[in-house]
């Protein structure tokens, strides 16, 4: 089910500890194809994660496929495709100076012409939400369109 939904999706995995944009098992990618979401398994390293270990789940978090706990993040990515119908993937990670300016609670600020053009402005800071906590997703939905990235 959801094969190459699942490649995009491990391929999006892949490339986040190569970036260096998270440390051990945290942050996440997932997928959406219609009412079904592709996401990573929760606590598996990066580095032995395959396609087929990727859970699908439903709008609601139902397990529809997979044998591993969906990620702990799962219900703030529902949250965020629920709310915004057009979203088909979110990406979730530690990067480490995202993480200080999130941590102090500060925007991000957009210096360059590069990042003007790309995120039109600062990126936004939600509250302190829980690991998990649907709340996540919620924020990042009020905070944010379709097009829009923000520090959640």
């Amino acid at each position: 089910m959801l094969t190459e939904l699942k490649r995009a999706v491990w391929e999006a995995l892949m490339e986040l500890p190569r970036s260096g944009l998270v440390q051990g098992t945290s942050g996440n990618v997932s997928g959406r194809e219609g009412d079904k979401v592709v996401i990573k398994p929760s606590g598996v390293p990066y580095e032995k994660l395959q396609p087929e270990d990727l859970v699908v789940v439903d709008l609601e978090g139902n397990v529809i496929e997979g044998n591993l706990k969906p990620s702990v993040d799962t219900l703030a990515h529902l949250e965020i495709y629920r709310a915004l119908p057009d979203v088909g993937g979110v990406v979730h990670t530690h990067s480490v100076y995202a993480t200080v300016f999130a941590v102090l609670g500060r925007e991000l600020p957009v210096y360059t012409t590069e990042l003007a053009d790309l995120f039109g402005g600062p990126i936004p800071v939600s509250s302190f939400m829980p690991p998990g906590d649907r709340g996540i997703g919620q924020e990042f939905a009020q905070k944010t369109g379709p097009d829009d990235i923000a520090l959640c």
